[in-house]
Parts: structure tokens; C-alpha cells; sequence
């Protein structure tokens, strides 16, 4: 038997122990020292029962992903729950922690379950682009019925342990926190009782094919173009079939799902979510982290503010008014409507949250005794310095100095202070206590210390945080400004804004890039365009004179009702505004542009060769350090579709090679904005990927 299983006996119960930690992957090693636990038992006439029992934090918490891509190793989990299952004598789970994707298959071989009340269940699979494999679509139908496995397996939900014992996942919940004692007991239960052997195979699965056909079309409306979660209904639906035939089925639908190129890319999201924090920084220390200041209680403000407070956080807000400061409370407790209303989190908590973690006043002196500052005044240089000139000579000495800007440049900031060691820059992404992208900009003279606080705060607000270097929109808002600027060329040459907004949709993307203009306020861009007027390049195409027109007639979006869409009707979707197309083609006969059609296929080659081109420089230029990092921003603060990796690992797929091929054959038209990236023009010449610099 493996070293990582072993297998011992309480009188008459036969005790199989897994211990690999940190979370009891089921590696090759784990499966075999099960394997032949379970052999033994069933060898041993003194054992009349088993208990299945993880040490540490969690019982069998999921696959190995060290072993993700390589060649399987005998006895596969299928196999293995197989055989657990076939035991004659009865086997019980005794679960604790996650029980995870492979944790729960194991499980559900087993003859009893019993749980503790702190633990959940799941599988997860959905979520890397594939279905439970080892019987999960099999044996949960059979266990909880089909309704309650197809949303547990489509949808990848933790599922606490009462609501497992109402399902009939689990046959017991135990308080006890000892679940080696709880899996005893219930083994001697079952031998109290006769030692039944209960298998889950003998349970009949009663539904009908209307009830698949049902959910095939729920989740492929609401999967928004990822395939895993209809192959996974596909597989449910062969729980009707005898298990034999059903586990064939779900083997086969795995296959088909797992050589999907949309495996590979939810794969290299998953991977690239953890890597995405190992910065030069990570060794450093952080600084001390409790109490946050922060200027400014507009929309951004109070998502930090209520980001901060929801997770444990004490918060100091300064306004520059009491009007201004009442506004900022109101816009905080806003930001907590929901969970009040969905019963989250009582009237009462929330008063009681605010009254023992949250100050607000009108002087600056507030902050002295504060850990890390949070700056979120106006968009303007000249603001910013103003207020970093004057926080300096209050804020405590050791305190990390952070600006929320979405494109200034943070050492430009950190020289008006005395202290530019302590200066870095925290993007924050709006709603910023939902989305979850934390850009952490590092300036030439920070220290690594305060880089590391910037991360320690992203892991303590649940945030991913992405480390960027200086330049004008960092990672996310320079790529971004390239493939808008190609988008309002596109519109400019032919295309209406509502057939590029329907392509980027259709690519998976939550809305297109007019509709998020819209969200966001048309005037944001035109206030941006207005500042950097005088450094513009009278070379650079400049494809926003309708934008120019839109603003001067008063269509900025959904805060006045109307930009490209019309929301008269309902605040947050509308049909197209009437009065744009015309706007529009005025521009272009003013431009002496004959319009040409574009087909969707053709806006998207565009769209995302802009993306990846200016993403290359960024890595390149090392304000990325890999391209994952580029990934990850796409993903979490873009709406880039998780299930194709993000632009990089998309570029990887479709080629490389024909990508550069693409831009130059922009490039004819318009040789400044379709200049190819070296680094992109080096990796085509090389027959290499940007996923080969991940690991570098």
C-alpha cells in the first residue's frame, strides 16, 4: 500500500486513512493506497465494515492537478469507485473540508456518507471545461434525483452538508468535528443494523426526456457559448440507462469534452489564476493591513470602502464636505442593498458593520494613524499630486501611498511625496466590491514591501491582483483603448456599432464595446480625448468624431438615457438609438469614406488582432511580466470569456502566425495603428507561442 494510505482496524472496523496533503488529491499514489486498502479489507474476516477517513483539512478534495496532461496511471478513479462499490461488506465516506469532483465520486462508491456540518460537496468539473468522469453524472441522479444533480454538475456549486442531507448525498451530518469518530459510528450503526450493502448503482433515476431537453436549453442560454455544461446535461441524461451503460456514455461524452480546445483554455485559466501572484515581490513583506484610508466616496470610493468592510477591514473615509460625506455613507450602504434584500445580511448587521469598522470625516488629519491610503479623486494628474503632496506630511511614516488611477503615471504621483518607496498604484474596477481584477502598479521607486501589502490586500478582498509596470492605461486600459480604437474605425469604414457589438457577443464577451461605453459614460473617453489633445499625433487616425458628437449632443450612456442605445424604457438595455446611424454616416461623408460592409468573422479578426498586438507590446515592454498576467486582467476585469483563456491563450489556439499574417494586411491600409509587435514578429519567426513565456 502506498505510504500516503494507510490501513488499521477499530475492533471489527477496518479504518482506511489518506494523508497527502495539503488537500488529499487523489494522485496515483492516493487511488492505489486506496485500492489497496479496500483489497485488504475485503481480504481481512475479521473487518466487517470500513470507514473511508482523510486526515487533515479536507476529505478527498479532487484531482491531482500536477497530473493534469499526463499519461493516466492505474487504477483509474472510475475503476476505483467501481471497486468500492462492488465491495460486499459495507464501506463508509466519513467526510470533512470540500469534498471535491473525484472526492465525491469516491464517495458516492461508497456504501454510507456521513458528513461533518461545516463541510460541503461538489462537483466542479464544469468549470474546467469538462464533466465529472469517475460515475459523478451516474451515481449523484441516482443519490438526489436528476433535477438537483443537472444543477449541481452544470453550474459546479459547493453544496453545504444540510442541504446534501436533504438531497440524500450524504446519510448523516455530524457537529461533532471529528470525523474519523462520526464514520465509526456510523459504521457501527449499519452493523447494528445488519450490515446492509447499499449500493448506489441499484437506485433507479426517474425523469423524463422533456426535463433534459429543458435544461440543454437553460444552460446553453445562460453558458454564453461554453460547451462543458451541455455535455454534462448530455451525461445526466444517461442516468436513466442501467449503469453499465450510463458510465460508458459519460466516458465517452468525456473524451469528446476533454479534446476540446475550450478544456485546454478553462485549464490554462485555472492555472494561470494562481500563477498570476508570483511577482518578484512575493517574498517581501507585507506591511501591517487593518486599517484603510481612503479619499473620495464617489462610485469608486464607496466600492472600495464597501470591498474593504465586507472583508474585515476597518475603514477611514474623508470627504471633502459633510454633504459630500453623507452622500459617500449612502453610497456605501448602497453598495449593501443586495445582500440586505436578499437576506444575506440583516439591516442590523449591516448598522452594527459600519458603527464598529467605519469613520468618515472632512480632514485630511483623519488619515494619521492609518495603514494604506487609497486615493480615488478625479482623473487628473494635477489633482492627484495636489492630494499626495498633502497626505504626505500627515499619513503615518510606514503607510503604504496608493492612487486609484486608471492610467496616470504613478511615479509622476510618488515625486511629489517624500516618501516614493511608499508609493504604488491600486486600479480598482467598477463595481469595485464585485469585480474581482485588482491591477497593482509598481513604480520605479516602490519598495517591495509596499508591492507586497498591494497583493496582500487583493488576497484579502478576494481579488486577483495582476502586477503592472508604468505606462499610460497600464495592462487592462491600454489594450482596451487599441481594440476600441479599432472597433470606432471599423464603425467609421462601414460597420454599425450594433453589428460589432453583436460579433463581440456572439465571441462570448458579456456585452460589446459600444454597450459598454454606454455603462461606463461616453463622456469618460471624450473627457480623456479633450486632455491629451495637445500631445496627439496629428499622424494617428483620430476615429472619434462621431463620439465628439455624440457627447455635444448629450448622448453619454445610461446616465442621461440614451447613447448608443436607447434606455428610456428600462435603465440597463434599450434598442439602438435612432438618432446615431445618421450621425454617423454624416461623419463619414464629412470624412470621404465610402462605406463597406463587414461580416462578423471579419470584425472579430480585427478586434482581436488589435487586442493581441498591443498585448504583445505590453509584455514585450515588460509592463506585463508574462502573458497569462494579460490573461487574467482580460478575464476578470474585461469579460474576456474565461472559456477561451484569455486574448494570449486565444491567439495561441487560432495561431500565431495567422494573427501576424492579419495585421499585415492591416497594415496596408493604416501602417501607424497596425504596426506588428516585435515580440510577436520574433515568436512567428521562432515557431513559438506566448504560452512558452509563461514559463520562462
Amino acid at each position: 500500500m502506498a505510504d500516503v494510505v494507510s490501513y488499521s482496524r477499530d475492533g471489527d472496523i477496518a479504518v482506511v486513512t489518506i494523508n497527502n496533503p495539503p488537500v488529499n488529491a487523489l494522485s496515483a499514489a492516493v487511488r492505489q493506497g486506496i485500492q489497496a486498502g479496500i483489497r485488504q479489507f475485503m481480504a481481512d474476516d475479521g473487518a466487517k465494515a470500513c470507514v473511508l477517513h482523510c486526515e487533515g483539512r479536507t476529505f478527498l478534495a479532487g484531482a491531482d492537478i500536477s497530473e493534469f496532461g499526463k499519461p493516466p496511471k492505474e487504477p483509474g478513479l472510475s475503476a476505483l469507485c467501481t471497486e468500492i462499490e462492488d465491495s460486499s461488506k459495507p464501506v463508509v465516506a466519513a467526510l470533512h473540508g470540500t469534498t471535491l469532483g473525484g472526492g465525491l465520486e469516491v464517495a458516492l462508491g461508497a456504501h454510507y456518507r456521513v458528513a461533518q456540518k461545516s463541510s460541503k460537496v461538489g462537483l466542479p468539473e464544469v468549470l474546467l471545461g469538462i464533466l465529472p468522469g469517475a460515475g459523478g453524472t451516474q451515481r449523484l441522479p441516482r443519490v438526489a434525483g436528476a433535477e438537483a444533480a443537472l444543477e449541481m454538475i452544470t453550474t459546479g456549486r459547493h453544496v453545504p452538508s444540510p442541504e446534501a442531507h436533504e438531497k440524500g448525498i450524504v446519510d448523516e451530518v455530524d457537529g461533532s468535528g471529528d470525523p474519523l469518530s462520526a464514520g465509526l459510528a456510523l459504521a457501527k450503526k449499519v452493523l447494528a443494523e445488519g450490515g446492509a450493502v447499499r449500493r448506489t448503482r441499484d437506485l433507479a433515476v426517474e425523469a423524463s426526456a422533456d426535463l433534459f431537453s429543458e435544461w440543454e436549453a437553460k444552460v446553453a442560454k445562460t453558458a454564453k457559448g461554453q460547451k462543458s455544461p451541455i455535455w454534462c446535461v448530455k451525461a445526466v441524461s444517461a442516468s436513466t440507462m442501467p449503469i453499465v451503460d450510463g458510465l460508458k456514455r459519460e466516458r465517452e461524452l468525456f473524451q469528446e469534452v476533454h479534446d476540446d480546445p475550450q478544456r485546454a483554455a478553462l485549464v490554462h485559466a485555472f492555472f494561470s489564476e494562481r500563477a498570476v501572484a508570483k511577482v518578484p515581490e512575493a517574498e517581501a513583506e507585507p506591511r501591517k493591513l487593518e486599517i484603510i484610508g481612503i479619499l473620495g466616496a464617489g462610485t469608486m470610493g464607496a466600492g472600495i470602502a464597501a470591498a474593504c468592510l465586507q472583508n474585515g477591514l476597518k475603514v477611514v473615509t474623508v470627504e471633502q464636505d459633510a454633504a459630500a460625506l453623507e452622500r459617500g455613507e449612502a453610497n456605501i450602504r448602497r453598495n449593501f442593498a443586495s445582500s440586505v434584500a436578499k437576506g444575506r445580511m440583516t439591516q442590523e448587521a449591516l448598522d452594527k458593520l459600519l458603527a464598529d469598522n467605519w469613520s468618515g470625516a472632512t480632514e485630511l488629519d483623519a488619515f494619521a494613524e492609518i495603514d494604506l491610503l487609497i486615493e480615488a479623486v478625479f482623473e487628473t494628474m494635477q489633482v492627484k499630486k495636489d492630494v499626495f503632496s498633502k497626505v504626505d506630511k500627515i499619513v503615518r511614516e510606514g503607510a503604504v501611498l496608493a492612487s486609484n488611477t486608471s492610467y496616470l503615471d504613478i511615479d509622476e504621483i510618488a515625486s511629489v511625496t517624500n516618501r516614493p518607496q511608499d508609493v504604488i498604484g491600486l486600479h480598482f474596477f467598477s463595481p469595485a466590491h464585485i469585480m474581482r481584477l485588482l491591477e497593482v502598479i509598481v513604480g520605479e521607486k516602490s519598495d517591495p514591501t509596499a508591492v507586497a501589502t498591494g497583493f496582500a490586500l487583493a488576497r484579502k478582498l478576494k481579488k486577483v491582483g495582476v502586477r503592472c509596470g508604468v505606462c499610460d492605461g497600464f495592462i487592462g486600459n491600454r489594450i482596451l483603448a487599441n481594440y476600441m480604437k479599432a472597433a470606432n474605425m471599423m464603425v467609421e469604414d462601414g460597420a454599425s456599432p450594433y453589428e460589432v457589438d453583436e460579433a463581440v457577443r456572439e465571441f462570448g464577451y458579456p456585452m460589446g464595446p459600444f454597450q459598454m461605453g454606454d455603462l461606463a459614460g461616453l463622456d469618460i473617453g471624450y473627457l480623456s480625448r479633450q486632455d491629451r489633445a495637445p500631445t496627439r499625433n496629428p499622424e494617428d487616425r483620430y476615429p472619434y468624431g462621431f463620439l465628439d458628437r455624440m457627447y455635444e449632443e448629450g448622448w453619454i450612456g445610461q446616465k442621461v438615457c440614451k447613447g448608443f442605445y436607447d434606455y428610456s424604457e428600462n435603465p440597463r438595455s434599450g434598442p439602438p438609438n435612432a438618432g446615431v446611424m445618421p450621425m454617423i454616416e454624416e461623419e463619414r461623408r464629412k470624412l470621404k469614406i465610402n462605406a463597406k460592409p463587414f461580416t462578423k468573422e471579419e470584425i472579430m479578426r480585427r478586434y482581436i488582432a488589435a487586442m493581441v498586438n498591443e498585448a504583445a507590446k505590453v509584455v514585450e515592454e515588460g509592463i506585463a511580466l508574462r502573458p497569462l498576467d494579460v490573461d487574467m486582467a482580460s478575464l476578470f476585469g474585461y469579460g474576456h470569456p474565461r472559456w477561451r483563456g484569455g486574448p494570449m491563450h486565444y491567439a495561441d489556439h487560432v495561431g500565431l502566425d495567422k494573427i501576424l499574417a492579419d495585421i499585415k494586411e492591416f497594415e496596408k491600409d493604416d501602417p501607424r495603428f497596425w504596426k506588428p509587435a516585435a515580440l510577436l514578429e520574433k515568436l512567428v519567426a521562432e515557431g513559438r507561442k506566448f504560452g512558452d513565456l509563461n514559463h520562462a
